[in-house]
């Protein structure tokens, strides 16, 4: 897909303040010097067997990029696949999921799209607004910066465990709370920590943690901003049950994707085992947000992530830019 966008034209509308050219988490569209609209969308398979259970995970996954801009939801339209001969107390189960994790985020759903397939999809196109001037953008992180992230990973490997029979019922526990959780918290406390001075916002860049995993996102980041990142394998928190999960044997077809096409921009440490390897590349669904800030300003960002329950951790530098993009000890 990158190579496809980089050869389509660019909008040459001066009012798209963010569009695809930086694989940004969602698109901005200045209305007025005071306002903007953040868009994006978003939908996933099943990744978990109660319907309003995954109802809730494909909402709070497709908010999650309006979240990671900086912005506040408002309205959504639902985006939906679903078999034309299935369960439809099933399918209200999915939607009231949804309605459930919309309305906790104040988010008016407005309508939808539905189309009758085997394979059954659910998401969402989420509107939000923001300040124009008030943007994270997941391009800007500065050499000198540290990485925080604000979820823990594993969800994917868990969830392809459940799929194969073979997760433990904490494993599976686990991963649902933090995908069905909202990003909307620590969105909050880094809006709260940043001082918003035009040209002085403690957060350099800001992306949320999805399918293309911790890797694919921290390489579109350190691209983007010239520059290239450490991370501390030790330093990352993973869920219950997902070390073992990633040990396999199965991996889902995202975990291979993401590997095959990001391991020429990765260099591991002989000492990062097989398991982390995968759980860096691992897809996340409704993943954490990942935030570089100067060093100066980590203490009072993890303070305020903390105060708002969110369990933020350091996990990396940023460096210069390097021959590889990311490096993981």
């Amino acid at each position: 897909m990158d190579s496809i966008l980089s050869r389509l034209p660019r909008p040459i509308d001066a009012n798209v303040l963010v569009g695809f050219e930086t694989s940004d988490d969602a698109a901005v569209y200045r209305l007025t010097d005071e306002m903007a609209l953040v868009q994006t969308v978003d939908l996933l398979t099943p990744v978990a067997d109660d319907p309003f259970t995954y109802g809730q995970i494909a909402a709070a996954n497709s908010l999650s990029d309006v979240y990671a801009m900086g912005g506040r939801p408002i309205s959504a339209l639902s985006v939906l696949e679903y078999p034309g001969t299935g369960d439809f107390e099933v399918l209200e189960q999915i939607l009231r999921g949804g309605l459930c994790a919309m309305a906790e985020a104040g988010c008016a759903v407005v309508g939808g799209h539905s189309i009758a397939d085997e394979q059954i999809k659910f998401g969402y196109a989420v509107t939000g607004v923001i300040h124009p001037a008030k943007i994270w953008k997941n391009v800007g992180a500065r050499p000198g910066d540290v990485l925080l992230l604000t979820k823990p990973l594993g969800s994917g490997v868990i969830s392809t465990a459940l799929k194969h029979g073979s997760a433990e019922e904490s494993w599976v526990s686990a991963a649902t709370q933090t995908m069905v959780g909202l990003n909307r918290n620590a969105a909050e406390a880094l809006y709260e920590a940043d001082g918003w001075e035009v040209g002085k916002s403690p957060i350099h860049a800001v992306t949320d943690v999805t399918g293309f995993g911790l890797l694919g996102h921290a390489r579109e980041m350190a691209s983007g901003s010239a520059v290239s990142f450490r991370i501390d394998h030790q330093q990352i928190e993973y869920l219950t049950g997902a070390i073992e999960a990633a040990r396999g044997p199965f991996f889902s077809g995202g975990l291979k994707n993401n590997r095959n096409f990001l391991q020429s921009n990765v260099e591991f440490a002989s000492s990062v085992s097989e398991e982390f390897r995968a759980l860096l590349f691992d897809p996340q669904t409704s993943g954490g947000l990942l935030v570089a800030v100067p060093p100066e300003s980590a203490n009072e960002a993890l303070k305020a992530l903390m105060l708002r329950g969110v369990p933020a951790r350091v996990i990396g530098e940023v460096l210069a830019q390097q021959p590889m993009s990311i490096e993981v000890i």
